[in-house]
């Protein structure tokens, strides 16, 4: 059996990593990574005390050593139903809400539930390749719908419509959005809702970046037309709490009007965790303290250093005349970049500019796809930077970008 050909951007970056030339010490620069969305490893971005603390007391406890519940500890659901509820029109039960080892297995147990013989899901392009991927393992047929750069990368929804069918399960949207950092409005996403309300399909709410918005358009989640449409929705601790390392997830059925909760869908989704291996138990334990206890202001000094970041990349880049930033980013840790071959000299696509950006000068950015044409995040000659870094390290390897292009710009438009 031949393995899926499409590429996670784990996959990606180990192969500019490995491109990077270190043979001359001599030569040899410190490597800036602009490509990964882990903030963890800056001073500027750092987990809240209360995690950590929450975390020891658990574990000291030695009350949190055995196995938790397949589908999370109860005090864990009930946690997070009562944090989602917040945000939300009407209450969520801890029934509603199931533990996984981060959003990415929350992303599996999406598709593996929905997938049947024939089915089809509508994914973002842009978007994130772990869909793509599990999508493979699951023999769901992807089809993609375009976000709209001009129009603030929104949802081209009569394309959704077009790409539809009686096959069609759900489509998944991305907010704060991965890899555009946008925030869509309250009426883009009530139109989402209609529309997939029109077409008898779920909508997959991706909202691991959840409440990390710094613009013009507050978070809102997409449980909120939980009534219009059935939602299942997606986070996790990684990056709200800056922790990705502690793989702590939910899967969270927002459906007041109770399809999720039918004996034969409710006994389907548990059997289904019962071959799961779930987060640790004490990191579950931990769970509520941190949602109870941490500071608000620890979240207003994490907007504040993604909203100075942002501006730095969104700034730099304008300095750089193969490179243009359709949207300026208004949440998430990522943004998408156009690139403009046509005065660059001895660069052939995104792959090529990326592969030699980290040869020779060690910085690393994600191509919008790979070599196969299986995309990485979807969009071929555009480039994924990823802003969640600390500011020194973010101008420089910006510096070396711009010093990359001016070496490479055709020589009657660099002279």
């Amino acid at each position: 059996m031949e393995a899926p050909a499409n590429i996670t951007i784990k996959g990606i970056l180990s192969l500019l990593m490995q491109s990077i030339d270190d043979d001359d010490d001599m030569k040899k620069k410190s490597v800036i990574s602009l490509g990964m969305g882990d903030p963890s490893a800056y001073s500027c971005f750092q987990a809240p005390p209360v995690a950590s603390h929450a975390v020891a007391e658990a574990l000291h406890s030695h009350r949190f050593n055995g196995y938790s519940p397949t589908v999370g500890l109860p005090q864990t659901r009930r946690a997070i139903a009562e944090y989602l509820s917040g945000d939300l029109p009407y209450d969520l039960s801890s029934d509603d809400v199931f533990v996984t080892s981060g959003c990415t297995q929350a992303i599996d147990v999406a598709l593996a539930m929905l997938a049947r013989p024939g089915s089809n899901i509508l994914l973002p392009r842009p978007g994130f390749p772990i869909y793509e991927l599990c999508a493979a393992f699951r023999g769901l047929e992807v089809r993609h719908f375009d976000l709209l750069p001009q129009n603030g990368w929104k949802v081209d929804l009569a394309g959704v419509e077009a790409l539809a069918d009686q096959n069609t399960v759900a489509m998944v949207v991305i907010n704060p959005g991965n890899p555009c950092g946008n925030v869509y409005s309250y009426q883009h996403l009530k139109e989402i809702a209609e529309t997939a309300e029109r077409l008898k399909i779920l909508v997959i709410a991706d909202e691991v970046y959840g409440h990390l918005a710094f613009g013009r358009n507050p978070f809102v989640p997409m449980g909120v037309f939980g009534s219009t449409v059935p939602v299942l929705t997606l986070g996790s601790l990684s990056k709200r709490w800056i922790v990705p390392g502690w793989r702590l997830g939910w899967f969270v059925t927002c459906d007041p009007s109770g399809s999720f909760r039918k004996p034969k869908m409710v006994e389907r989704i548990k059997k289904y965790f019962d071959i799961l291996g779930g987060p640790s138990t004490f990191i579950q334990a931990a769970v509520p303290r941190i949602l109870e206890e941490t500071e608000e202001n620890f979240f207003k000094k994490t907007i504040k250093v993604l909203k100075q970041t942002s501006d730095i990349c969104f700034d730099r880049v304008k300095e750089i005349p193969c490179i243009t930033c359709p949207y300026k980013p208004e949440g998430s840790m990522a943004v998408m970049m156009k690139l403009n071959l046509s005065i660059l000299e001895d660069i052939s696509d995104d792959i090529d500019l990326c592969f030699k950006l980290a040869k020779e000068e060690s910085v690393i950015i994600l191509p919008g796809e790979k070599p196969s044409e299986r995309t990485a995040v979807g969009l071929k000659n555009w480039l994924r930077i990823t802003f969640a870094v600390d500011p020194e390290s973010l101008e420089e390897g910006l510096a070396r970008l711009k010093s990359f292009c001016k070496r490479h710009t055709k020589q009657q438009l660099g002279s």
